[in-house]
């Protein structure tokens, strides 16, 4: 799975989880079983298969090696929307919400020329 394609999953997941808190906050029960950050994490983990001569250290060993970039690759996608998020938040902009900026960045990042990993995208102007 691509970086942009993980980056626009994850703001699926904030998103979902906006609205996750604006229902709990509204006294509704929500059914957590099937979320969007549980597809996302079963998409980009891979299986791991161990040997069945492998020893605890090489079963460690296969297992960092293969959950590694895609632990990686999620991270830096939540830690570049927090960014994006945080930058917004401290310039003291009020004229964008968070959802906005959310969809600002998914729309970038769907564009045809869009980088398959962001850089350092400037804040939308949503005026």
């Amino acid at each position: 799975m691509e970086q942009r394609e993980i980056i626009l999953r994850a703001i699926g997941v904030l998103t979902e989880t906006q609205e996750m808190v604006r229902r709990l906050t509204d006294g509704e029960q929500l059914d957590t079983d099937v979320t969007q950050l549980g597809r996302l994490v079963s998409e980009v983990f891979p299986t791991v298969e161990i040997p069945a001569g492998a020893t605890a250290e090489q079963a460690a060993e296969i297992t960092i090696s293969a959950l590694m970039p895609a632990s990686v690759s999620l991270v830096e996608a939540f830690a570049f929307l927090f960014t994006q998020l945080a930058l917004v938040h401290d310039e003291g902009r009020r004229d964008v919400s968070s959802t906005e900026l959310l969809q600002e960045i998914a729309l970038r990042m769907s564009a045809p020329d869009a980088q398959d990993s962001p850089e350092s995208p400037d804040t939308p102007d949503t005026d």
